[in-house]
Parts: C-alpha cells; sequence; structure tokens
C-alpha cells in the first residue's frame, strides 16, 4: 500500500477505491475500510439528529416566546420536517434511532441547549423529556406548541 490512511484519508481513500476496481482485494487495507464504512451510517445518524435537535429547539422557542414567533421560525420548522421525511424516506434504515431512547435523548439535549442559548431561557426551565408524540406531533407538518 502507498498512502498510509493516518498521514491522508483522501488520498488513501482513492488509492483503495482503485485496488477495489482493480480487483487487488489482497491490498486493501480492510480494517480501515470496515470502519469508514461503519463511519457513513453514524454520519447519517449524526445528521438525523443535528435536524432533530434543530426542529425540536424551534418548536421549544414556539412554545415559551410566544411573541417572538415568527414566520423565519416556520420556516425553520417547515424545512427541518421535510428534510428530515426526505432523509428518512432516502435511509429507511434510520427510523431505528426515532424509537432509540438513548439518540432521542441526546437530540432533545442538544435541543434544549440550543433552544436555551438562543433564547435565554435557563435550560432549567425546559422540560427534562420531550414533551411531545413523535409521530403526531413533532412530525406532523401541521403541527405546532399551542396552536
Amino acid at each position: 500500500m502507498g498512502t498510509d490512511y493516518e498521514t491522508d484519508v483522501v488520498a488513501w481513500a482513492s488509492e483503495q477505491a482503485r485496488l477495489i476496481r482493480a480487483g487487488r482485494f489482497d491490498l486493501l487495507d480492510r480494517e480501515h475500510i470496515a470502519e469508514e464504512i461503519e463511519d457513513v451510517g453514524k454520519s447519517e445518524q449524526r445528521e438525523l439528529a443535528t435536524r432533530m435537535a434543530v426542529l425540536l429547539s424551534h418548536l421549544l422557542k414556539w412554545q415559551h416566546q410566544p411573541e417572538r414567533r415568527g414566520a423565519s421560525w416556520e420556516v425553520t420548522i417547515s424545512n427541518q420536517r421535510q428534510r428530515m421525511a426526505r432523509h428518512l424516506n432516502k435511509t429507511p434504515s434510520l427510523r431505528h434511532c426515532l424509537n432509540d431512547p438513548d439518540w432521542w435523548a441526546d437530540a432533545w439535549g442538544d435541543a434544549c441547549d440550543l433552544a436555551s442559548a438562543e433564547t435565554g431561557i435557563g435550560i432549567d426551565k425546559l422540560p427534562r423529556h420531550c414533551p411531545w408524540a413523535m409521530a403526531t406531533e413533532v412530525l406532523d407538518e401541521s403541527w405546532l406548541p399551542n396552536r
């Protein structure tokens, strides 16, 4: 192998792709290839969690700052819902995340951190757990808290 994974991952990846296409499986860096493939899945989960955190933070802001509600918040809420739906349709295996209590707790914690930082509302004033049903409220395109 010519390129070291630790030195230049992009050059390494190109080299690994060339080796696969050439059928030179004996020269592959199998361990790092396996790690990279696993990381793809983790990256997809992180993207979904980030979108969920942004969505939930805006729902929190909508609920806790009614006087500041505006079109930009509604647009962000709608955009995140649409992007999450597309992401879940393209990668249906990610749906399991929505039922994973640890994934959900992380997304909720991130959402509370975002909402607190953006509003000045103390984190202790926000619910410890998401008060909304995921399928019938959070992901429902027409639902907003206190509507």
